[in-house]
């Protein structure tokens, strides 16, 4: 499937096939691809909770407006922004040094992700939310190359979910998705209203 393909086809899927499972090698496939995402400083301050569950997912969906699709998915992702992922001695700031820069660097890396990140909770939630969303755009469209469909959901009680599966408080969540297939008969209706490219640009 080229890039256009994977464009066209990727849509939200509101509902899916609970009969047809996503094989657990399959989606550690389509996570480590989507982990070539870009991201600040490469720090990828992002992780994933799998829902596979049934209770759990129960559990969930009462806590995301009682959205049908939650249940249905064999898989709801819930994805997670690290608002400690620019700190010093952060997992993936460490290996990130380790594997990338030299020990002459580190002094650089510290201070510039401190400098841009570290001033208010307003810029480190900016880190978790923004490159949690590169992470996420990039699942979905690698779970689409794969034959795999999903659907990104805003709507859910983030305190709720935090509180439900122990997510720790460093943590924001920007979205669940869900991952499956869609329903064999599921009539998909073309893409809604984008607006004109004129009009996003601004002068």
């Amino acid at each position: 499937m080229d890039y256009n393909e994977i464009l066209e086809r990727r849509r939200a899927i509101n509902f899916f096939d609970p009969t047809q499972d996503v094989p657990e090698e399959l989606l550690r496939e389509v996570l480590e691809d989507a982990a070539k995402a870009p991201s600040s400083f490469n720090l990828q301050p992002w992780k994933v909770k799998i829902v596979r569950d049934p209770e759990r997912k129960a559990a969930l969906r009462a806590l995301a407006f009682d959205q049908p699709k939650v249940t249905e998915a064999p898989v709801v992702l819930i994805v997670l922004g690290d608002r400690d992922g620019w700190k010093e001695g952060n997992p993936t700031f460490e290996g990130h040094f380790k594997h990338n820069m030299k020990p002459e660097q580190r002094d650089y890396l510290v201070n510039s992700a401190k400098a841009l990140y570290g001033n208010d909770s307003e810029a480190t939630l900016a880190f978790a939310a923004k490159n949690a969303g590169l992470f996420a755009m990039s699942f979905m469209f690698a779970a689409c190359a794969r034959g795999l469909d999903t659907h990104p959901m805003d709507g859910f009680d983030r305190d709720g979910v935090a509180k439900e599966f122990n997510i720790p408080d460093n943590y924001w969540i920007p979205m669940l998705i869900a991952v499956g297939h869609r329903k064999a008969d599921l009539v998909v209706h073309p893409k809604a209203w984008r607006q004109p490219l004129d009009d996003m640009i601004l002068e």
